[in-house]
């Protein structure tokens, strides 16, 4: 609901403000005064492109402010869909310079037009005489008939059940594709992987074969250099140990003379030891290592299929090559059980289709329930409106295949005259025809359907007054349960207002502004007098525009 417009510095607007009414907001102003100026700045918070020659004052940015209440939309989902702060009060602001920059904006957070359209389109609901309504819709001719058959909750479940469906069919294709073209390439996997597996890789063993290749190539200087470390510090005739314990014996006598000594005592011991084990170990190592040319030869080759598929799969370890080995497993597994993941999918989505044309047939009976009422009711409201020969028919084909709203292809059809055929309202209906039907359709659905803020701009053009006084009289009727704002010349329509605003010209110095005033009750029986019989009105065209007024 549009609760609030603020233009500043548009076309000839310099700065103004419209509070909206709840219900009927009436607008109505002389020829040329710029009715169609307060559209035009709406659209630009619609998302609409901008003309370069919008500016009143070329030197100030324009702006065009919106403020809608937005509670009974259902727009939390969108606004977290798209990282905006959601309130019940929703203020959209467009701005632009007079160096071509656009910008917008949705409670002070930049969006982008696509975004800002999309938003807009479920807030406002624009009717011009010779626009291509949305009554032209098929999409929206069978929302206004599953409205009437109350069919939202069912609608809902069929909708997330056909979702499912859909996902497991797209998921079938593309296992079958996969079936079918990836044999080839599944021989391969298989071949590849198992390389792998006659490998038999173990973590780790690449760094272990290394270092021991490392110490087979230099055997014999591993050997001779531990052997002599071995020999100097243990086993020649003045070795270093035996030379160390004999001075051990010299200090042992002294020990026990302070406590220093013993301590130098017992580090010498300690250092000792040390050196008993460091030639042990030394020992150990030298008697142990030979230089053994079949072993360099086993380690070589075990290496050599390790850097070979390595290269192979690009790898740059055997940890990877074992992730690699993995994902061949699963994805080989995978195939294998293909065939068998497709039955069953198969099955699945057999079942499915079962349960969705049960649930598709109960959509098609209730619609069909409310579709020759729903035609008696716009026929008699056209026939208020002057359109006594016009028929609508909704045309119901059931499909042999289910779509997202179940198996009807739903259209209307529109005959304006006796013995006319029945064509899609696209291609028959004039732009005053179309304004009518969709003013009735809407009136009709009204209850049903949440429908956004309803402008129409002039839609009454070119009726006589007593089919204006039955459309004033449907359009207060539709705006007792929805906003509505209607652009009229028609005196009939405007005495229907709930606000009533009057646009008009002035002359400021130089310039000419368009600006817009709220009227009372005593300006309002006057500009409707006007509009009966000319300025300055008639007393016959007062007493008239006070009686359509007060009634």
């Amino acid at each position: 609901m549009l609760k609030r417009l603020h233009i500043r510095n548009y076309a000839l607007i310099d700065e103004l403000d419209i509070l909206c009414s709840d219900h009927l907001t009436i607008i109505t102003g002389e020829t040329g005064a710029g009715k169609s100026i307060l559209l035009g700045a709406l659209g630009l918070i619609m998302g609409e492109r901008a003309d370069s020659k919008i500016f009143y004052n070329d030197q100030e940015k324009c702006v065009v402010e919106g403020h809608f209440e937005v509670k009974d939309y259902d727009l939390t989902a969108f606004f977290n869909e798209n990282e905006l702060d959601y309130d019940d009060e929703v203020v959209i602001r467009r701005e632009l310079s007079p160096a071509g920059k656009s910008r917008a904006f949705v409670n002070d957070t930049p969006v982008n037009n696509q975004v800002l359209q999309r938003l807009t389109e479920n807030l406002v609901d624009v009717h011009q005489q010779f626009d291509a309504l949305d009554i032209h819709n098929v999409n929206f001719q069978l929302r206004m008939i599953d409205a009437l058959a109350e069919n939202a909750a069912l609608l809902k479940n069929y909708r997330e059940g056909y979702k499912q469906y859909s996902a497991d069919r797209r998921q079938l294709a593309d296992l079958v594709a996969r079936s079918q073209s990836g044999a080839k390439e599944m021989e391969f996997m298989r071949f590849q992987l198992e390389e792998l597996l006659q490998a038999e890789l173990m973590l780790g063993e690449q760094e272990t074969l290394e270092q021991e290749l490392l110490q087979l190539s230099n055997a014999e200087e591993i050997k001779r250099a531990y052997g002599s470390m071995y020999n100097h510090l243990a086993d020649s005739e003045m070795n270093v140990i035996g030379q160390l314990q004999e001075l051990g014996r010299t200090l042992q006598a002294t020990r026990k003379l302070s406590g220093e000594l013993n301590t130098i005592s017992e580090r010498l011991e300690g250092f000792i030891a040390e050196l008993q084990d460091l030639s042990k170990d030394c020992n150990r190592i030298a008697e142990r290592t030979d230089y053994d040319p079949q072993r360099i030869a086993e380690v070589q080759e075990r290496l050599n299929v390790i850097y070979k598929l390595q290269k192979k799969h690009g790898a740059t370890d055997v940890a990877e090559l074992l992730r690699i080995q993995e994902s061949l497993e699963a994805q080989t597994g995978g195939f294998t059980d293909m065939g068998a993941a497709i039955a069953a999918l198969e099955q699945r989505i057999a079942t499915q289709e079962i349960q969705l044309r049960k649930e598709a047939a109960v959509l098609s009976q209730r619609r069909s329930s409310v579709t020759e009422g729903f035609e008696q009711k716009v026929q008699s409201m056209l026939t208020m409106l002057s359109m006594p020969h016009a028929r609508l028919k909704v045309a119901v084909e059931t499909l042999d295949h289910l779509t997202p709203t179940g198996t009807d292809d739903v259209q209307f059809l529109f005959a304006t005259n006796v013995g006319s055929k029945y064509l899609p309202i696209k291609d028959v209906a004039s732009g005053g025809e179309l304004s009518r039907l969709n003013l009735c359709t809407k009136s009709i659905v009204a209850d049903a359907i949440p429908l956004p803020t309803l402008i129409f701009d002039e839609i009454d053009a070119g009726v006589s007054g007593d089919v204006s006084m039955k459309m004033g009289l449907i359009l207060k009727e539709l705006a007792s349960r929805h906003q509505v704002i209607c652009i009229t010349h028609t005196p009939q329509v405007a005495a229907r207002a709930d606000k009533h605003y009057f646009v008009f010209k002035k002359v400021q110095g130089d310039r000419t502004l368009t600006n817009v005033r709220l009227l009372n009750d005593d300006e309002r029986v006057r500009s409707i007098a006007v509009m009966l019989s000319g300025n300055p009105p008639s007393e016959a065209a007062l007493v008239t525009a006070k009686e359509l007024v007060f009634g």
